[in-house]
């Protein structure tokens, strides 16, 4: 973008300014960082990034990642109007990260966890064979060292260009929150906009306590498909954190300020209570 001043132009930087989707408030970067990518005029909540998540989330310097060398591979040689290896070159560029998950272990209010973060930036988040085995990864560290587990959802689902190999990710990771079960030991899951498809069909909405992000989109097919399918008009707001809170699919909705307080108060009634159970 170009303006004019005194005859001449001057070209404005870019990336110092981002348009809020909803109202359309144009916000400067940085006070869009400080107030944790929400608006402050319509507080509407833009989509974060998984390293993003982490820092609004544990505490300073606690976090530390684990099986950050897994990679994809390619076992179909898949290819629609590009090839699959492309798409993740693409997607490893444009993020900076080499999937579309983040595991890892840090604290939340002291208290020590396991997590899962997923990032929407990379391919949409979907879940291929690494991205499940991160994640079950994050749960079997947690029943190891006997702390809880968060898993931060932000996915459009299974990917397709691994075929059913990446619906094998829904069974594994759902088989992995069992055994954390066993060892009675709490799973925490937040569901960001967006949370669709098998990533909700599977962990997303397994957590002992389901916390929702405002106006988050969390469904398994997408509003129109399911328009088109049953031929009806759909609820106002349907398969938004706020319907399904009244619906009783997740148990509450937090405004992202106050996520890490609540996730801190919920990591700490539940492994107090494990400990006077025990």
């Amino acid at each position: 973008m170009a303006v004019e001043e005194t005859g001449h132009k001057k070209r404005v930087p870019q990336g110092l300014w981002t348009k809020c989707p909803k109202c359309e408030q144009i916000i400067y970067n940085k006070e869009l960082e400080k107030n944790l990518k929400v608006c402050p005029k319509c507080h509407y909540n833009l989509r974060a990034g998984a390293r993003e998540r982490i820092d609004q989330l544990f505490d300073e310097g606690t976090f530390a990642e684990f099986a950050e060398h897994l990679t994809a591979a390619d076992p179909l040689g898949f290819r629609d109007s590009a090839a699959y290896v492309d798409r993740i070159k693409e997607s490893r560029k444009k993020t900076g990260e080499k999937e579309a998950v983040v595991a890892g272990v840090g604290k939340i209010g002291g208290q020590p966890v396991a997590a899962a973060v997923l990032d929407f930036g990379f391919m949409g988040g979907s879940m291929g064979s690494v991205v499940g085995e991160k994640v079950t990864l994050a749960i079997e560290r947690g029943v190891t060292d006997e702390i809880p587990v968060l898993v931060v959802s932000a996915s459009g689902g299974a990917r397709m260009q691994e075929g059913i190999l990446s619906l094998f990710q829904m069974a594994k990771t759902s088989a992995a929150l069992g055994r954390l079960d066993k060892a009675r030991l709490p799973f925490i899951s937040l569901v960001t906009d967006p949370t669709t498809g098998g990533v909700t069909a599977s962990f997303a909405m397994l957590g002992d306590v389901i916390v929702a992000e405002p106006k988050a989109l969390v469904a398994f097919a997408g509003p129109r498909v399911i328009e088109q399918t049953i031929r009806q008009t759909l609820p106002q707001g349907f398969q938004q954190s706020e319907f399904l809170l009244k619906h009783g699919m997740v148990d509450m909705v937090v405004d992202r300020p106050q996520l890490k307080q609540r996730l801190a108060d919920l990591l700490a009634f539940f492994m107090t209570a494990r400990k006077v159970a025990a």
